[in-house]
């Protein structure tokens, strides 16, 4: 039986690697082999996935985490080179755009080893952004770019990228995850419950990103504008444990309700039963519009143009202002959320196109 060998860091990844492992799992046609690089160590960011999403348990976790790019990124290349050198899989998958990507695409492509790259061709055109950088690099030496829109393929074009033996629109896998988990998080999640989270009646925001945190500037007027939402509607966050070390370490007091990070299920529970969104997190943009839920992104750009030109989202930067305004605006608003943006039965198709790799 041939091998894959999946790397998976953090928790975007999770979400989406659990699609695939479930349809690998059940053709049984490939054997796969799980590497977590420790990316994400939290075990509320981590380890909760692997058990509420039925993920195979990961065969090697590299623990390497708390370091700075080049570190991790660097660790994680000696790491996984070793690995494969002793799996010998005929190919590697890599999700998103974390460092675990990158040191994953990098160590197996120098071992020859072909590289499927799921969720290629996205762009914020903010070279600012690590995230950006990785995508770049990943999308350049990946051997199989499936990408979730027409325009990750046209970006892809627009470098040089363009054969169609290379380049796949398969759609959203996270599509598949939402549709797949929300009926068992409705049946297993108390949260909502236990916060006494009434449905429609607050605000899920979530705050990670570096640009973001690792400013003083746009971290008060961010939370300065969520404080000035929460005092008509209650502001939820589960918070990472980076805003967690920003907040403190800058003394900034918030009005916001914060708890610890949540599994899956209890964010598709926030989700399902929220108001609205106010997040800079890329996943969860998509994950609002899947519960039809507008969604205020706290960046100046996203990768995901079609949830803006199509009234979905708006992006606010860290805008105090402009965030309470496009709070205004959508509190009241309805949308159409029936329109099909990232596509069908997006885990069969990647997995038909991964069999054409590795058989």
């Amino acid at each position: 039986m041939k091998k894959i060998v999946t790397i998976l860091g953090a928790r975007p990844q999770f979400v989406k690697a659990a699609v695939l492992s479930r349809i690998i799992k059940e053709y049984q046609q490939i054997e796969e082999v799980i590497v977590h690089t420790g990316q994400h160590f939290d075990q509320n960011m981590s380890d909760v996935f692997f058990y509420e999403m039925e993920i195979p348990k990961p065969k090697y976790n590299l623990h390497i985490n708390r370091l700075g790019h080049a570190g991790m990124t660097g660790q994680m290349l000696i790491g996984i080179e070793k690995i494969l050198l002793k799996e010998q899989p005929s190919a590697v998958i890599v999700y998103g755009d974390t460092n675990s990507t990158l040191a994953g695409v990098i160590a197996a492509k120098k071992l020859g080893i072909k590289v499927i790259h799921i969720e290629a061709g996205l762009r914020s055109f903010n070279m600012n952004m690590p995230e950006e950088i990785n995508r770049i690099a990943t999308d350049a030496i990946s051997d199989l770019l499936l990408c979730p829109t027409d325009v990750g393929v046209a970006n892809l074009k627009k470098e040089g990228i363009n054969s169609s033996n290379k380049v796949v629109k398969s759609g959203d896998i996270m599509k598949d995850a939402v549709a797949y988990y929300s009926q068992m998080a409705n049946e297993k999640s108390t949260l909502c419950k236990d916060l006494r989270l009434e449905k429609d009646n607050f605000v899920l925001a979530t705050i990670h990103r570096q640009d973001n945190t690792n400013s003083i500037s746009n971290l008060k007027s961010i939370f300065s504008g969520l404080d000035q939402i929460s005092k008509t509607c209650s502001v939820i966050m589960p918070l990472h444990p980076r805003t967690k070390i920003a907040l403190e370490a800058n003394s900034i007091k918030t009005a916001v309700t914060t708890i610890a990070p949540v599994g899956y299920f209890d964010m598709l529970s926030l989700l399902n039963n929220c108001k609205l969104v106010i997040t800079d997190s890329g996943g969860l943009q998509k994950e609002s519009y899947y519960n039809k839920k507008h969604c205020i992104i706290v960046r100046e750009e996203t990768e995901w143009i079609e949830l803006v030109e199509n009234g979905f989202a708006k992006t606010v930067g860290s805008n105090s202002l402009k965030l309470v305004e496009a709070f205004d605006y959508f509190k009241s608003k309805t949308s159409d959320f029936s329109k099909n943006l990232y596509g069908e039965n997006v885990g069969e198709k990647m997995y038909a196109e991964i069999l054409k790799q590795v058989l």
